[in-house]
C-alpha cells in the first residue's frame, strides 16, 4: 500500500467520525505488517472523558481482529497545521506498535511525517517495570 492510499483510507475513516460537541473530526489508518489496513475515527461522548480518539480506535480494532505488529499510521484532520496524536494515543501506539512511522495529513495534503520516537521521546514502557 502506498502512502497516498494509507492517507486516503484515513480521510475516508474521518467521514465516519462522531464529533457533535467539538466538530473536530479525525480519521486514522493503521497498517499491519502483513499489509492489512485497519481504520478508526474519533467518537465523542458528552462527558468528553469517555471520548475515544481515532488512533486508539484503530489500534484496538486491529488488536481485536488479531493483528499484533504494525508498520505505520496515517492521521487526518481538517487543520492547516500538523495534528499529531494526543499523549494517550502516543502511549498506546508506542505500547502496541513501537517506533512506528506517523504520517500526518489534512484534507488536501500531507502535513508531516515523523517516527513515533520523535513525538514521544521518553516513553513509559515495560523497561520501567523491571
Amino acid at each position: 500500500m502506498s502512502d497516498s492510499d494509507l492517507v486516503r483510507a484515513a480521510r475516508q475513516a474521518r467521514r465516519r467520525a462522531h464529533a457533535p460537541f467539538s466538530g473536530f473530526k479525525v480519521g486514522a489508518a493503521l497498517e499491519a505488517t502483513g499489509g492489512t489496513i485497519v481504520t478508526g475515527c474519533n467518537i465523542e461522548n458528552v462527558s468528553y472523558g469517555l471520548t475515544m480518539c481515532a488512533e486508539r480506535v484503530a489500534v484496538f480494532k486491529a488488536l481485536s481482529e488479531g493483528h499484533r505488529r504494525f508498520r505505520r499510521i496515517a492521521v487526518v484532520a481538517d487543520a492547516a497545521a500538523p495534528t499529531p496524536p494526543c499523549g494517550a494515543c502516543l502511549q498506546v501506539l508506542w505500547e502496541f506498535g513501537g517506533d512506528l512511522e506517523v504520517i500526518l495529513a489534512n484534507l488536501r495534503r500531507e502535513t508531516g511525517r515523523h517516527r513515533l520516537s520523535e513525538l514521544l521521546p521518553l516513553p513509559f514502557d515495560r523497561r520501567q517495570l523491571k
